[in-house]
């Protein structure tokens, strides 16, 4: 059998830090996504086309108007949605699952480890992951809560995946 490496016991800092630091490295992670995506849409939105016609009869006049989208707002859109989703593919999937940070973990200075191994869980098993977050929101979000009263403050896709987020400080080698 493969002897297990050393695991470095790392102190888990407070709830209330615990529980911050996840939702700071979620809104710094999703950031660049919505701005695609809002700029797809705003592209979307701007280069709508309407069409009016006017009914003229004795009794009245009536205008009935259609609002429909471009060709080049669907496309905007349909192309927004392509780089974000790549984007996340490489955030949560690539840089999580070899580095084990996202970009808004790393500026958090926290990452994603096997609970067995200690390393990073790689590509596939951090998509997985990501996919097991739906698991906490199904129920009313309440698996993201799970950490308050966890003794190793972990999501309920975290318990799924065998995962625990752990802190790293400014010696160990930053990932890219």
């Amino acid at each position: 059998p493969v002897p297990m490496p050393a695991t470095k016991w790392v102190t888990l800092p407070s709830v209330s830090a615990q529980i911050s630091s996840p939702v700071v490295a979620f809104i710094i992670d999703i950031l660049p996504y919505a701005v695609v995506h809002g700029i797809g849409t705003g592209i979307l939105v701007a280069t709508q086309q309407t069409s009016c016609i006017t009914d003229v009869t004795q009794y009245a006049v009536n205008q009935y108007c259609a609002t429909q989208n471009s060709t080049i707002g669907m496309a905007a859109q349909w192309l927004a949605s392509l780089v974000g989703l790549v984007y996340l593919i490489w955030n949560y999937g690539y840089r999580q699952g070899i580095t084990g940070s996202s970009v808004g973990k790393s500026v958090m200075k926290f990452k994603v480890v096997s609970e067995v191994t200690g390393r990073p869980i790689g590509f596939g098993m951090s998509v997985v992951r990501s996919l097991a977050h739906f698991v906490d929101a199904i129920i009313c979000f309440i698996g993201f809560l799970f950490p308050l009263w966890d003794s190793k403050r972990q999501t309920l896709a975290d318990k799924i995946m065998t995962t625990v987020c752990l802190p790293f400080d400014g010696t160990e080698e930053r990932p890219s």
